[in-house]
């Protein structure tokens, strides 16, 4: 028996059926039908929920930045310069020595003033503005200081480096620090002392 060959659409068998995709591929059901319309956005969601699941691992998971440490100490964070003698001090037992120094705050939280004194027993001290008051962090504040002699007995002779001793507090402690105010400080106070103690001694 002689077979030919050809070429065309391949039919089905006796007992067979064609294959249908369509009717295969298509899950069944209620939910697959809803997932069929509403696919878009169940997969838009699912990407939104990895996505925000990922950013809390790593915020996380993150290396956590130090805290921030504690503020300077008061010492370290106020500068007191000399400015001058000032004008109509006399030098005389009565008047004093006044001069002016300016007190500025670098950094951190405000710092109190809350005493001004000198190591001689022969001078008193005073301040405008009197003690405590308070300098904030980034300005400075103007003093006047009075110095005046109790006894010239006890008063310094031939200073080389007299200083001022102040007493600061800030949140983090209370110093009492010595502040030397250079070589011209030192020359109008010691002329300032020879003038009262000579005045005194008439």
């Amino acid at each position: 028996m002689a077979v030919t060959g050809g070429i065309g659409p391949v039919e089905p068998g006796e007992d067979t059926h064609a294959w249908d995709a369509a009717a295969h591929a298509r899950p069944r059901g209620r939910a697959a039908r809803l997932y069929g319309r509403h696919r878009r956005t169940v997969l838009t969601t699912a990407a939104a929920l990895l996505l925000l699941l990922g950013g809390g691992y790593l915020y996380a998971d993150r290396t956590r930045e130090p805290a921030a440490g504690p503020p300077p100490y008061p010492s370290q964070a106020v500068t007191l310069e000399y400015l001058d003698a000032v004008d109509g001090a006399s030098g005389s037992k009565g008047g004093g020595f006044s001069f002016a120094v300016r007190l500025s705050v670098r950094s951190g939280p405000p710092v109190t003033v809350t005493r001004i004194a000198q190591p001689s027993a022969g001078l008193s001290v005073t301040s405008s503005p009197e003690a405590p008051f308070q300098t904030k962090p980034h300005s400075a504040t103007k003093i006047i200081v009075t110095l005046r002699v109790t006894e010239c007995d006890k008063a310094p002779r031939n200073l080389g480096f007299p200083f001022l001793d102040v007493t600061l507090r800030n949140a983090r402690a209370i110093q009492a620090h010595s502040f030397i105010l250079g070589s011209r400080y030192a020359r109008q106070l010691s002329q300032a002392l020879q003038v009262a103690c000579s005045n005194d001694s008439r």
